[in-house]
């Protein structure tokens, strides 16, 4: 007899991904086999943390917001509606969900079984690549055009490519595996186990692979009485042994995996049982080939309870930058992602130092990064440019407060060090006094610059123009902005000497457009990257923003696109400029971590003939956005 609820069920799964890629008559039995589940408004569906369901869920009608809870605030970090999967968690990992699903308005919802519909993903290649490129990316469906790219983590939206590359790269394996003789026997053998820590030892013959023992086996066979610790290898092994070859991707292996209800793979020399043995893949493998997965990063930074934690995270950001760079991933979002990072182990280093206080901050106060930080582009492990404010107080509490929120500042930035982020040698830092300031002393100080910006003036306060909120009170930080943009309406004076500073450093390319290079010094016959080619343009952005009262566009490459939709007349060299830009911060990331520098300085006898004319190719809006500022600003003689 038919089933019309099954029938209406196909008949919508039909016309979604990845169920599209099914026939009528497997949709049919699939629906035989869901559930259709009602959700009233604000229903929760499932929890961060909660065990997964043995469903997935499909939204029919309605809408079902995913969210996490970030600083006691819940933040929706993507709303499902019609034809949107949600809770594909269970297939590919098995740790609880990462978010809260609620529903959103009265909404009706298909659960189609996770055991039942395993065996039309292994068996369907367009249905396992939508689920795999759906978990890699936490992307909802990475087919719609609408949503493409976006990739919902712990708080953050990012571009899929940030994810899929940690997801698709080759997986590491275990090298030179312990292996024992099918004679061995299994007491031996767990001797063996206990002795090297390992949860598993391959059967060899020949230094081929014929069976495989693992704690499962122990469990199961040995401990169970079905066999006893005398017997040999051979009676608990596991056979035949499944193996892969050595560059198999994180996502193969574990679909292989699930495919055959396995935790291990032998890694032979040729990916076949016929070769030699030359490694092992375990699910933890699996597990910490995905530990520099932004998510996880964001997590564990969010439980580090100490400093040498945070500098494990940072490490492992570090390796994940190099990955994305050695991917082709795009600098700007590599940046927004170690931007996200960074921002949040300051903030964790914060909570701690905090908690290191006798007492609990005596009034509201603000942390900004400054200088590269603040503009969210510290790609390597330079040195901190950070700043404090604090609410104004009475004068009799003043001394208090600030002694308070010194010391705590010399927590953070002493905290910040251990992890890796140098102390800055100008001390351009909260823990020093000129910089941890209550606010009417900091908008006393922008008016100090702004107004009587002589030479030494501008080179000393133009980071501080380039600031991002990270912790506390941001009215504070707000306060600031205000003051900024009142001081600087109609303030040619300020604007010429902004202007001179931005054009201090010219394109760097000689008369016979040859490199302009380090005369002398420690760097003598090198290229200063950083400020021959990204000041020039971080510079001019910093200047044509501030004058079009750009407010919430820190970054260079954001300022540049905010300054291409503000004039289309010149839309042209600031999109160059922001192009341009991305090159040079990718050549000077990659010497730094080929040098273990702050990466600076490129031998130019070691760039490659296109290497050289990339570079110089990116020295040619310098010319055009620095010709606008002259006009602008009528610098023409003032330089």
């Amino acid at each position: 007899m038919k089933n019309p609820i099954a029938e209406r069920i196909a008949d919508f799964l039909r016309n979604h991904p990845p169920f599209m890629s099914l026939g009528l008559e497997e949709l049919i039995i699939i629906s035989n086999h869901s559930q259709v589940v009602y959700l009233e408004k604000n229903q929760v569906l499932f929890k961060f943390d909660d065990q997964p369901h043995s469903y997935f869920y499909v939204v029919r009608d309605g809408a079902v917001g995913l969210s996490i809870t970030a600083d006691e605030k819940e933040l929706l970090i993507d709303e499902c509606d019609e034809g949107d999967i949600i809770g594909i968690r269970p297939f590919f990992a098995k740790d609880n969900y990462l978010m809260n699903a609620v529903a959103r308005e009265e909404s009706l919802l298909y659960a189609i079984p996770i055991a039942f519909f395993e065996k039309y993903v292994f068996a369907n290649v367009a249905v396992s690549k939508f689920l795999l490129e759906s978990f890699a990316s936490n992307t909802r469906n990475p087919y719609n055009d609408e949503d493409k790219g976006k990739l919902a983590t712990e708080n953050i939206r990012y571009h899929n490519d940030e994810n899929v590359f940690q997801y698709f790269k080759p997986i590491k394996h275990t090298e030179n595996p312990i292996t024992a003789t099918k004679n061995a026997t299994v007491k031996e053998i767990a001797e063996v186990m206990v002795k090297y820590k390992i949860g598993s030892i391959i059967i060899e013959k020949n230094q081929l692979p014929i069976g495989i023992i693992t704690d499962k086996d122990l469990r199961y066979k040995i401990a169970t009485g079905i066999f006893s610790i005398d017997d040999t290898a051979d009676c608990i092994m596991s056979k035949p042994v499944i193996t892969v070859g050595a560059n198999n991707s994180v996502a193969e292996v574990q679909l292989q995996m699930m495919q055959l209800g396995i935790g291990h793979l032998c890694v032979t020399s040729d990916g076949t049982p016929q070769s030699k043995i030359i490694g092992i893949i375990s699910e933890h493998d699996v597990f910490t080939s995905q530990a520099n997965n932004p998510g996880v990063l964001l997590k564990q930074t969010k439980r580090a309870k100490n400093a040498e934690e945070l500098k494990s995270i940072r490490k492992n950001l570090t390796h994940l930058i190099q990955n994305a760079l050695n991917e082709n991933i795009p600098i700007a979002h590599i940046s927004k992602i170690v931007a996200e990072i960074n921002t949040v182990i300051t903030k964790r280093a914060i909570d701690l130092a905090i908690t290191k206080m006798d007492q609990k901050p005596p009034a509201d106060f603000a942390w900004i990064n400054i200088g590269s930080q603040g503009r969210k582009e510290q790609l390597l492990m330079t040195d901190q440019d950070n700043a404090l404010l604090f609410a104004d107080v009475s004068p009799d509490n003043y001394d208090g407060v600030k002694n308070y929120f010194l010391q705590l500042a010399f927590y953070v930035t002493e905290m910040l060090s251990t992890v890796g982020y140098e102390l800055c040698p100008a001390e351009m830092m909260a823990s020093n006094t000129l910089w941890c300031k209550s606010v009417t002393e900091w908008k006393r100080q922008y008016d100090s610059w702004i107004n009587n910006p002589g030479i030494e003036g501008i080179l000393m306060c133009s980071i501080f123009f380039d600031y991002d909120f990270v912790y506390g009170t941001k009215e504070l930080v707000d306060d600031i902005t205000i003051t900024i943009l009142k001081n600087i309406e109609n303030n040619q004076v300020f604007f010429a000497y902004l202007g001179a500073d931005a054009l201090k450093n010219l394109p760097p390319l000689g008369f016979f457009k040859n490199f302009i290079i380090e005369k002398d010094g420690e760097h003598k016959d090198n290229f200063d990257v950083k400020g021959r080619g990204l000041m020039p343009l971080i510079d001019a952005a910093r200047l044509l923003c501030l004058s079009n009262k750009i407010t919430g566009a820190n970054n260079t490459i954001l300022r540049y696109k905010e300054l291409s939709a503000l004039e289309p007349q010149n839309a042209a060299i600031y999109d160059a400029c922001a192009e341009a830009f991305s090159i040079l911060q990718k050549f000077r990331t990659k010497e730094g971590f080929a040098s273990n520098s702050g990466g600076r300085y490129l031998d130019l006898s070691k760039l490659s003939k296109l290497d050289k004319l990339k570079l110089k190719n990116a020295f040619n809006p310098i010319n055009d956005v620095q010709e606008i500022i002259r006009t602008r600003f009528q610098l023409t003689y003032f330089t």
